[in-house]
């Protein structure tokens, strides 16, 4: 450690000058900006572009991507980056040009390439999060304008999708790839999905394969770009001078020069420096925490150097990772390879390293401050024993001293040896000798754009030309409150050979100098512990290939077959086919059924001129509501105390349940057990208790935190279903039991019976649109909602119950929505009923739109189940009985729970026969936010269990379970346990196309012979059928309305009951209405559902929203056509525009109602003998092929083949993209999403911080969706069969590949091919199911001896 001191010169006086920056090409100028505003804020809120999304507020999401210009001085050069606009200050946008999604094309104008492809490859569904993800394909087209497919990749780290499936959004910009960007343009081999041409064939067997028409697509020109603005790019003073932005809590200085910086720091040491704000700005938004003082860095030199020395590079702390991995690539290609191993390392890193929005603007500086325990830099750095240059201002002089980092840096959580007055100037990055190794590894739940649960860096020194140990530091992350570092067992390998009777004491050693308490924050011990030695022994195998390579080992040191054990996957270039049925030639041109129309409001969605219901223009007195939520799980309310948050300026009123009646108070879907706030006792955290309106949600969120509530906790809290078992904690009337044949005589009588049991957690919809609601009062007796929700006539009715109006007085409209999933159909009423009465009590409008956080903690998840059963079966594998009972975590309210619990019952059996059946079903009830409907609606639950038993079955009598489910699937004419009669099942043609598309046979062949080469890696394949009944569970909701006006210019206005939720249902209702009518669609419209266009309608769910809604516009057309008829006969050859203004001036009425009920479903079977549950069925059999790491549970899903019987589609391109994206949330709730509660019921998971969702990166490497031809179905409109819904089963062919893959490697270890994964089959289970000599290693706790961090639901 050394200190150099210099006398220090005169330090400029800052004086505050106002904000400067351009958007969009304008101007704009703030003489007061507030500095905790954010830019997402300020372009919303104060410039109206609301374009750009807010998602989460955290850069989890990629919503509210904006693209950032700014000069480097340096090189006098434009750097265009993609940015998270909600974590980034406006103060930081000084001398900055943004873009937002409307600056660069509207469809007023013209249409930008990159907004343009997005939507006619259909890549945009609810449309959400379409202005980000075309931002960051433009900020990359501005830095790059030819990429390469690996460029696309990254570029979309940190966007997220949750309809699209992501594969269409890749076909479109893969167009932009230097690998599919070719002259032949349409014609090329390799556009859509590198089949090759097969355009021809395709059309002789009468299927299309061509989604879209890249010749159609405009050309990319990118000389034709804005320029950036020449007063900023001409003036180097917005650059060169300091700054100073004074707000209402808090002081923005920007510093130039280091003295000045370290003058501020002097004068206020805990002054934040911020350069990217992406942990400042998360703690400022979620922890409410307030910094005083923001001290911005980025113009200081010192700070933005890169240097290289002898023996490293120099990277000052304000440089952004970007820069960094940039500037290290660079290197690695010229510089000595032994000399880049550490340069490697660390691009590896980054390159997982949060989203690239994240790294575009964060500093490793930052990263190193911070001190985050999961850091991924901070292990690499650490082992390396980086040297750091830090500086400070003492007694008018600069001290500057080197600090290591390695052992003893990090002093505590979140703590180090820097002092609050110094300044990280920079940090070295080590050049390796030639004989110094150097590995680093990271695992966390998602491999893109996630915080690590474990992560190591090794770097060992060997003594030259051998491979005994010199040397060694070792760092691990996610072990400690701070990284940590092994000097016990380095010190034993020291002088040792590096084999494998080193790594048996290492991982020996290893467990005991890096314990973890059985109740440590982040759960998962066992499996963190086993990542500290699989992580190690990854490093191990990857030094000994390095050494081999070398010559300092032999070839065969190492067995051929292990190898593979050191690798990571990486992200392969994505493959897929998409095939349906080509409409006949003689269809009209000009009837859009059956043709991959693409999304009505695609091109708005992908020009951000879509509206959602937060994008409505502000009243000019609105105010906003904020909720005060429980923060206890299950206790009484002693008092609420709302006085100081009433206090503070701007805030108007507080609402609780004292200001309704009793029976006003009381809601609910079905049952009213809910109430609006609570009264007496709150039975969930997150609970709505009260709300606070103020002026805007600043003020809003700031007093609820005010509120005081006085709380006695009552006893015992449930959280899980086990625990609700043992305390017998159900719903009345539960359980309930359906029966069918002779169980206990079948079972007596079978050949075999086996008993098992499964279980499956929850999942959160995490829709991008939070649940949001503005309420206007119109005269003093009428309201009208503005509500992001799939049930307007349900939100109509509870609003008039709690404002005690009749319904003909309120009015709710949803215009479209940012998804929806299930989780907007009768849980939107916790914001919306608050809201409504405000706005109604203060005769003002009123506005709020959930944070993520806040939605996550109140709306609740799907349904986690158990599954007990007892299963007869004969020697050949044939069931004869199942006896079966289905728990259902409900949450705290029955809300849809009953209904949810009947189909998991109603589909415990999938697609097999099953003769003698008795299911029973429990509502179990616990301290959690109430459970709702999710796409599915328990369906996946109950036939989770049936691929379950088929496979119990099958592993006992020693079958191939392909061969078992043959044997037992529904025949044609078979009748269900709840008594419908199959009238046609053709799962047996959907499995074997979906065999000989998947090539099946030849793959699990193949797999067998991987498995074989490969110790620690290991395949397996899985096929999934899937039958799901289609109707809604209520009888009554199974009907709809519709209305069409002709206006006399002959245009359509279009109005039925369902919403718009991004499943294309009015772009399907669009087609129908004009193939009824005999139009083009282009002359029909659909503006949005109101409950004043058409009344009482059913929820948009279930997947019959095209069934039902679509017959009520042909019953609507068929009338106007009747009226049309005798002037269309008098005059046949004019046109439609004719036609209409003749019908005019003879006082025909153009408007029409429709109307439809779906036949015979509900009905009693007494009265009526084709009575059914479901309208018909829905079925698809799915392939996956999956490849896990046996050592850290990391898994990666190399191919998915679906074949689906949805009928004649209405329009492939939109089902298509419902199967897949239907797919990729099955994936993600068999695999990837894990809820995290702790034991008292919080709520750990509630952003995408901790909450992963399938990316990108995480679709199957092959993709490939095939529609069922010649399958008209007779039951809906047009042939068509419902879609929505189904295909999210086969999501669970990648949970049971991995449970073959796991099999595998239990195989070969000698252990049982029998064990228990739950779903979702995360990588901690993953890992811990495989079972070898390291996870023997490490003690697991008994249950009960310990309070565990968090518990499954």
């Amino acid at each position: 450690m050394t200190t150099n001191s210099n006398v220090v010169l005169s330090v400029p006086v800052e004086k505050e000058s106002p904000l400067i920056f351009f958007v969009n090409g304008k101007k704009v100028t703030d003489a007061e900006p507030d500095p905790e505003c954010t830019l997402l804020t300020y372009l919303r809120d104060k410039l109206r572009l609301c374009g750009t999304k807010l998602g989460c507020g955290e850069g989890g999401c990629g919503a509210c991507t904006v693209m950032i210009s700014r000069v480097d001085r340096a090189t006098n050069s434009i750097k265009h980056l993609a940015v998270n606009a909600c974590l980034m200050p406006v103060c930081a946008m000084h001398g900055c040009a943004v873009t937002t999604i409307e600056g660069i094309g509207s469809t007023r104008t013209r249409l930008h390439p990159v907004q343009e492809r997005i939507a006619k490859s259909h890549g945009s569904q609810c449309g959400f999060c379409t202005p980000g993800i075309v931002m960051s394909m433009y900020a990359l087209l501005r830095s790059m304008p030819l990429p390469s497919m690996k460029d696309l990749e990254v570029t979309f780290q940190g966007n997220l999708c949750r309809c699209t499936g992501y594969r269409p959004i890749l076909e479109g910009y893969k167009t932009f790839t230097k690998e599919f960007s070719c002259s032949m343009g349409d014609k090329c081999c390799k556009v859509n999905g590198n089949k090759g041409c097969n355009g021809a064939e395709s059309e002789q067997n009468g299927v299309n394969d061509q989604l879209f028409e890249k010749s159609e697509f405009l050309p990319f020109d990118p000389s034709q770009e804005p320029i950036f603005p020449p007063e900023l790019h001409l003036n180097p003073q917005f650059d060169a001078v300091n700054l100073v932005f004074t707000g209402p809590r808090s002081t923005w200085y920007r510093p130039v020069e280091l003295l000045d910086l370290l003058k501020l720091k002097a004068e206020h040491p805990h002054g934040k420096i911020i350069v990217g704000n992406t942990e400042v700005g998360v703690e400022m938004k979620f922890k409410q925490f307030l910094y005083p003082v923001h001290i911005n860095p980025i113009k200081v030199p010192e700070l933005n150097e890169i240097r290289e020395l002898e023996d490293s590079i120099l990277f000052g702390s304000a440089v952004t990772l970007m820069d960094i991995e940039e500037y290290l690539r660079g290197r690695t290609e010229k510089l000595p390879r032994h000399q880049t191993r550490f340069f490697r390392c660390a691009m590896k890193m980054l390159h997982y390293f949060a989203g690239k929005q994240i790294r575009n603007v964060a500093s490793l500086g930052g990263n190193i401050m911070t001190g985050s325990p999961i850091s991924d830099m901070n292990p690499i750095l650490t082992a390396a024993c980086a040297k750091l240059k830090v500086c400070s201002l003492v007694d008018g002089k600069v001290h500057t001293r080197e600090v290591r980092m390695g052992p003893g840096f990090f002093t505590g959580y979140r703590k180090n040896t820097i002092l609050p007055h110094e300044v990280l100037v920079a940090i070295h990055f080590p050049k390796t000798s030639k004989d110094q190794y150097f590995v680093a590894y990271k695992q966390a739940r998602r491999r893109d754009d996630d915080i690590a649960i474990v992560n190591a860096a090794i770097n060992v020194t060997f003594e030259p030309n051998t491979n005994i140990v010199q040397e060694i530091y070792m760092a691990f992350g996610g072990m400690a409150p701070t990284t940590l570092m092994a000097p016990a067992t380095s010190k034993i390998m020291v002088k040792q050979k590096w084999d494998r009777v080193l790594v048996e004491r290492v991982a020996e050693s290893l467990c005991v100098e890096l314990p973890l308490a059985s109740s440590a924050p982040g759960g998962m011990i066992a499996y963190r512990r086993s990542l500290v030695v699989s992580l190690f022994f990854k490093a191990f195998l990857a030094i000994c290939q390095e050494l081999m390579q070398a010559g300092v080992l032999e070839a065969n040191v190492i067995p051929e077959r292990e190898l593979s054990g050191a690798e990571t996957f990486h992200t392969p270039i994505l493959k897929s086919a998409q095939i349906f049925e080509r409409v006949r030639s003689e269809q009209s041109t000009c009837d859009p059924i059956g043709r991959p129309k693409i999304h009505a409001s695609a091109l708005k969605q992908a020009t951000g001129e879509a509206i959602y219901c937060d994008d409505i223009p502000r009243h000019e007195n609105e105010l906003y509501l904020a909720l005060v939520l429980s923060t206890k799980a299950h206790a009484n309310i002693i008092s609420i105390d709302a006085t100081d948050a009433l206090r503070q300026p701007g805030v108007h009123a507080f609402f609780s349940s004292k200001d309704l009646t009793q029976h006003e108070n009381e809601v609910g879907t079905v049952f009213h057990d809910e109430e609006v706030f609570a009264s007496k006792k709150v039975n969930c955290q997150g609970q709505v208790v009260g709300a606070i309106v103020a002026d805007n949600q600043v003020l809003a969120q700031r007093a609820a935190r005010l509120v005081h509530i006085k709380y006695e906790e009552v006893y015992p809290v449930i959280i899980t279903i086990e625990q609700a078992i043992e305390h017998k904690s159900y719903f009345p009337n539960y359980p309930q039991f359906n029966e069918k044949g002779n169980i206990d005589k079948a079972l007596k009588e079978a050949d075999h019976v086996y008993e098992g049991s499964c279980r499956m957690g929850g999942q959160e919809h995490f829709y991008l649109e939070t649940n949001a609601c503005v309420s206007t009062p119109r005269d003093n007796d009428e309201i009208e909602l503005f509500c992001s929700t799939q049930n307007p006539s349900e939100i109509q009715k509870l609003v008039a119950h709690v404002v005690s109006l009749p319904c003909h007085r309120v009015v709710c409209r949803s215009k479209r929505l940012g998804g929806g999933f299930g989780g907007k159909e009768s849980r939107s009423i916790i914001l919306a009923l608050p809201v409504a009465l405000a706005s109604y009590r203060l005769g003002r409008p009123v506005r709020c739109m959930l944070d993520r956080d806040e939605d996550m903690m109140t709306t609740g998840t799907r349904h986690p189940f158990l599954f007990k059963y007892k299963v007869g079966f004969t020697k050949e594998g044939l069931i004869t009985a199942c006896n079966i009972e289905c728990y259902a975590n409900a949450g705290w309210s029955m809300d849809l729970s009953f209904s949810v619990l009947e189909r998991a019952m109603n589909h415990f059996e999938n697609c097999y026969r099953i003769p003698n059946i008795k299911v029973g079903g429990w509502v179990c009830k616990t301290n959690l936010p109430s459970n709702t409907a999710f796409r599915g609606f328990g369906g996946p639950q109950g036939m989770f269990a049936a691929e379950h038993l088929i496979r119990d079955v099958a592993r006992i009598v020693g079958k191939d379970y392909i061969d078992v489910m043959r044997i037992n699937f529904y025949k044609t004419g078979d009748i269900t346990h709840y008594n419908q009669r199959l009238e046609d099942f053709p799962i047996e043609r959907c499995m074997n196309d979906c065999l000989e598309q998947s090539k099946f046979h030849e793959k699990r062949a193949q797999i067998v012979e991987f498995n074989r080469k490969n110790r620690w890696r290991k395949r397996g394949i899985s096929l999934v059928p899937t039958k799901y009944g289609i109707a809604f569970g209520a009888m009554h909701l199974n009907q709809a309305g519709a209305l069409i006006n002709i206006y006399a210019d002959g245009s359509v206005l279009l109005s039925h009951g369902g919403v718009e939720i991004g499943q294309g249902l009015h772009t399907k209702m669009i087609q129908c209405c004009a193939r009824a009518l005999g139009i083009p669609t282009e002359l029909i419209h659909i503006s949005e559902t109101a409950t004043d266009k058409v009344p009482n309608t059913s929820p948009t769910a279930a997947s019959v929203g095209s069934d039902i809604n679509g017959m009520a516009v042909l019953d609507a057309c068929e009338k106007l056509n009747r009226r049309l008829r005798p002037i269309k006969e008098a005059h046949p050859n004019a046109s439609w525009h004719a036609w209409i203004n003749k019908a005019y001036f003879q006082r025909i009425s153009l408007s029409a109602s429709g109307f439809y009920k779906m036949p015979d479903v509900g009905d009693d079977p007494a009265k009526n003998p084709n009575a059914r549950t479901y309208n018909y069925y829905t079925n698809g059999v799915g392939v996956s092929v999956v490849e896990i790491d046996c050592l850290t549970g990391d898994h990666q899903v190399l191919s998915t083949d679906i074949v689906m019987d949805i009928g004649s589609s209405l329009n492939p391109a939109i089902d298509i993209g419902q199967i897949e994206g239907a797919f990729m949330q099955g994936y993600g709730l068999f695999v990837l999403e894990e809820l995290i509660y702790s034991p008292q019921g919080a709520l750990y998971s509630r952003g995408p911080g901790m909450y992963k969702l399938p990316g990108f990166a995480d679709i199957p490497g092959e993709f490939n969706v095939s529609l069922l031809t010649g399958a008209p179905n007779p039951r809906a409109v047009y042939s068509s069969k419902a879609v929505g819904e189904p295909p999210l089963f086969i999501g669970s062919t990648a949970f049971f590949a991995i449970k073959e893959a796991i099999t595998a490697a239990r195989a070969e270890r000698g252990l049982s091919v029998h064990f228990q994964l739950e779903a979702p089959a995360t990588a901690a289970r993953i890992r811990m199911a495989c079972q070898d000599e390291f996870t023997e290693l490490i003690d697991q706790p008994p249950t009960d001896a310990h309070k565990p961090w968090n518990v499954v639901p």
